[in-house]
């Protein structure tokens, strides 16, 4: 025979959790969405409590996982590693990132193609370092392959060293192609590809200082 509801109130401290009183004692807590379709006056079985608080476990590690995300996009490993240090169930774990995956909150290769995107634009680095950093994140190997795959190295080491090349001009030579290779080195370019890099952009910045010099000389006979 099952208990019957006597009372539904909403947690005063959390909004979005509803406490149960069943024959007029509290039993227990659900997330609001779980306890949607509760009454009072309903009776409810041994059974049927089972299911409700197992519910509310599955939509509590799913609200964790959500909020997890709220703050910047994650990896499934990422999301299954916040839920376990939340000391969440497995089984848990797995139906929360099953969940977001299936609403399109949660999508590894996507988080791959997007994190390639932005370093190439702000902070460009060789596809070694790219695959590195996402391996660290927990993509897998054939994601990191499609979303580094193309990705131009020449491109990406000449555009992060004219980013830092205005701060090595006033060195001599020798000086800038230390500190220039050095920085393209720790952006997981090789010297193959760096060398050449390094000496184009030398090149480009004697070539316009020339031409400043030449402008200027003209004023002056003008």
């Amino acid at each position: 025979m099952g208990r019957r509801i006597t009372s539904l109130t909403v947690q005063k401290r959390n909004p979005n959790r509803v406490n149960v009183y069943l024959e007029g004692e509290f039993a227990f807590g659900l997330a609001r969405v779980v306890a949607a379709w509760l009454y009072v006056g309903q009776e409810l079985s041994e059974e049927r409590i089972a299911q409700l608080q197992e519910e509310d476990s599955s939509e509590v590690a799913y609200q964790k996982a959500l909020n997890f995300l709220s703050y910047r996009s994650r990896t499934e490993a990422e999301v299954r590693t916040n839920l376990a240090k939340a000391d969440v169930e497995p089984e848990l774990i797995e139906k929360a990132v099953e969940r977001l995956k299936r609403s399109g909150l949660l999508n590894d290769q996507q988080f791959a193609e997007t994190w390639v995107e932005n370093r190439s634009e702000f902070r460009p680095r060789s596809r070694r370092a790219l695959t590195h950093e996402l391996k660290y994140k927990g993509i897998p190997e054939e994601m990191i392959n499609a979303a580094v795959e193309g990705l131009d190295e020449e491109q990406m080491a000449y555009l992060a060293a004219r980013k830092k090349a205005n701060k090595y001009f006033l060195l001599d030579w020798p000086g800038f192609k230390q500190k220039m290779c050095a920085f393209l080195a720790r952006r997981g370019f090789s010297y193959e590809i760096s060398a050449p890099i390094v000496n184009r952009i030398w090149q480009e910045h004697t070539e316009e200082q020339e031409i400043d010099t030449n402008s200027l000389r003209e004023e002056v006979d003008l």
